[in-house]
């Protein structure tokens, strides 16, 4: 399983990538390993939307489940990865990297410290088996 040692992530399995006042999100690689093939992606949020922590962003469908994606930080959505919803499969192939979900402004940067770090998170998912 792949951690990114840069990153930040939610029990719910999301990542979060801080950059600045501005935070990137998506799904880890443990998530999109337990849904499988990603066949269907959609974002329930839109650029200039104002989130709340742990709102859902975005639904993920594979040929195993269906799951809903939440924020792990609150604040006003200023991007979303539009290719997503043609190419859902990037979950699964790069789920670090082209398949981010969306971009936020922080409203409250001090909620990402709670996150996990990549190593409390690679023992949490260790806990949960496969």
């Amino acid at each position: 399983m792949n951690t990114p040692k840069n990153l930040k992530y939610a029990s719910s399995d999301e990542w979060v990538l801080i950059e600045g006042d501005v935070a990137t999100l998506g799904v880890s690689d443990y998530a999109q390993d337990q849904l499988s093939d990603v066949v269907f992606f959609e974002t329930t949020v839109a650029v200039g939307d104002t989130l709340e922590k742990n709102a859902i962003i975005a639904t993920i469908e594979s040929v195993k489940a269906a799951a809903d994606v939440k924020s792990s930080v609150s604040g006003k959505v200023i991007e979303i990865n539009e290719a997503l919803a043609d190419t859902p499969e990037l979950i699964n192939s790069d789920p670090y990297g082209a398949a981010w979900m969306i971009k936020v402004e922080l409203a409250n940067p001090q909620e990402a410290e709670v996150l996990m770090d990549a190593e409390a998170y690679a023992a949490f998912c260790e806990t949960r088996g496969h």
